[in-house]
């Protein structure tokens, strides 16, 4: 049993698939998101999507930090990730724009005061505001603040968001077909839009990345942001401090703490030039969030092999998780996105267009990979130095 099961997640959410197997899929079953009519305008041109995540269990990193430094802006930066991690869900079919969005923050209200709500709430706002600046309108509707104690140790910080959206402009991933490339977009460096270097980490894997990288004095000095009953050998068995210096691959050096806290990149404003120049050359997109690299089977139309040799060399706060935990790349690339989270599916002739649409906000794009056909929906990521077959 690998280490990120017995924590007691899971990276491809067996158990959920299987509770929600039975519910309606939408209107285009291979959609990244379930897309409805449109029962909020009875129009059959328009379609109706709703959809709820949130920044998980980066929240306890959030906690950690703070606890041990006192600095607030990490709660910001907590907000960015469940903003972003609906966000960039949404843009996978092709919307990115007039938005309504609803948070949801449970609380233990013994650790965490109102100031850390404040800083949350507000630093929702500000994302909204700079999000505006570049086209993405999303209007903040407030959401549920609860105070259950019984039910969080520390904080959940979660939400959902809404939009209303012509059929004509949704993608569906039904168009994905052999002869596609797949143009990658890195999730790590420093965009035109981010104000500092962002590690790529992403929100999910948290749970391993807090566990493997930290040292068990985390674990002594606050019990509450662990589960009673794991295995103490899973328990914060690395060998780092949150305020640990590493240098990153562009030389500079931040803390681990850092490193692993960085927001969550939202690729709205680029996505939103691609879907405005290029959306007739578009056959699909895959948020590479939950399940890593490997997420992309889910959403295939058809049988069809999809061909990853080309990937971004993995970040440095990977190598750090990597190096810590033992982990072989199998598990990495299924649980982490490995510093590329979002990948566009197209036309070979589309590939350049693409990319240097992506390069005008100072973010990295490549071919990672093909399409091919296949009697079997299947995945093969070269790393250069193994190859792995899901």
């Amino acid at each position: 049993m690998s280490l990120y099961s017995r924590r007691g997640v899971s990276a491809q959410k067996e158990e959920v698939h299987q509770a929600t197997a039975g519910l309606d899929k939408g209107l285009y079953p291979f959609a990244f998101c379930r897309i409805y009519e449109d029962f909020l305008g009875n129009d059959p041109d328009w379609v109706n999507l709703m959809h709820a995540d949130g920044a998980g269990t980066k929240t306890i990193l959030a906690y950690l930090y703070w606890k041990e430094t006192g600095d607030l802006s990490v709660w910001k930066d907590v907000a960015r990730d469940a903003v972003a991690m609906n966000l960039d869900d949404l843009l996978c079919v092709g919307i990115c724009d007039n938005l309504l969005f609803s948070s949801t923050i449970d609380r233990n209200k013994s650790r965490i005061p109102g100031e850390v709500l404040k800083a949350v709430i507000e630093g929702t706002q500000e994302f909204f505001d700079e999000l505006k600046t570049y086209g993405v309108t999303i209007q903040f509707m407030g959401g549920e603040t609860a105070d259950v104690g019984d039910l969080v140790r520390t904080i959940a910080v979660n939400g959902t968001m809404t939009a209303r959206w012509p059929k004509s402009r949704i993608i569906t991933n039904e168009k994905i077909e052999a002869g596609d490339v797949i143009v990658g977009i890195s999730s790590s460096g420093k965009s035109l839009y981010e104000k500092f270097y962002n590690s790529g980490i992403g929100s999910n894997g948290l749970t391993s990345a807090r566990h493997d990288v930290l040292e068990s004095v985390y674990g002594h000095h606050y019990p509450e942001t662990v589960e009673p009953s794991l295995d103490q050998d899973v328990i914060y068995n690395g060998t780092h401090k949150l305020t640990d210096r590493v240098k990153t691959e562009t030389g500079e050096e931040m803390e681990v703490g850092k490193l692993l806290l960085s927001p969550t990149r939202t690729y709205a404003p680029v996505v939103k030039a691609i879907l405005e120049n290029n959306f007739d050359q578009l056959h699909g997109m895959i948020h590479s969030s939950g399940g890593g690299q490997t997420k992309c089977l889910k959403y295939l139309p058809r049988p069809l092999r999809i061909v990853k040799d080309n990937l971004f060399t993995p970040p440095v706060v990977f190598d750090l998780i990597r190096r810590s935990s033992g982990a072989d790349d199998r598990e990495m690339y299924q649980v982490f996105n490995m510093g590329q989270r979002l990948e566009i599916y197209a036309d070979p002739s589309a590939a350049d267009a693409l990319i240097d649409q992506v390069r005008a906000f100072h973010m990295e794009a490549r071919v990672i990979g093909r399409v091919e056909a296949s009697p079997i929906k299947e995945l093969i990521i070269d790393t250069g130095k193994n190859q792995i077959r899901y």
